[in-house]
């Protein structure tokens, strides 16, 4: 009988999105199945009435955190498309660090939350890599900074493999204390 691998364990979701920190309707709910509650429930806010910007940005945080669960699971990641990587990226000076970042060269210029560019992973304490964040590239062809989850994106920046970007970081699995958004994080540091 072959061997099933052993699936990761879920990682929390950080404070900013855990049941204390979300708005009234959604801190009953706990974090893979309020990934999915907030899902149903942004659904029906959608039918229910005029929208609210904060309404949006719930419902595409969801849909992020829905689609990319199963990147905990790094072969995951690598079985859809994101190319593992050994180089750790850490810029003290700047803030911290990003960790490993996995690309999907077909995901590039999506801003759709369930299709990052990148999945991003850290060392963790025993050893293992775990993922942190997900973070979404636009190329720089001299548009504005694309919007995303209510706020524009980082950049332009000049990437080494993908030219002039923009990019969008969220640290949906690493608590980030300088924000879910932020593109450095001061937890996360490189071997």
């Amino acid at each position: 009988m072959p061997v099933r691998p052993r699936l990761a364990r879920l990682p929390r979701p950080p404070r900013s999105l855990r049941p204390s920190r979300l708005p009234r309707p959604f801190r009953s709910l706990r974090p893979l199945p309020a990934a999915l509650g907030l899902t149903v429930l942004a659904a029906g806010l959608l039918t229910a009435g005029p929208a609210r910007a904060g309404d949006s940005v719930a419902r595409d945080i969801a849909t992020a955190y829905t689609a990319t669960a199963r990147y905990a699971y790094e072969p995951e990641a690598v079985a859809a498309g994101f190319v593992r990587t050994d180089t750790c990226v850490a810029m003290p000076g700047m803030g911290g660090g990003m960790g490993y970042h996995y690309l999907n060269r077909a995901n590039v210029g999506s801003t759709d939350p369930a299709r990052p560019a990148t999945v991003i992973y850290a060392t963790g304490a025993d050893g293992r890599r775990h993922l942190v964040a997900v973070e979404w590239i636009v190329r720089d062809s001299g548009q504005p900074a694309p919007d995303m989850f209510g706020r524009p994106f980082d950049g332009p920046f000049d990437h080494a493999v993908l030219g002039r970007i923009y990019d969008r970081h969220v640290w949906l699995y690493k608590e980030n204390p300088d924000g879910l958004f932020a593109r450095y994080n001061p937890t996360v540091t490189c071997p």
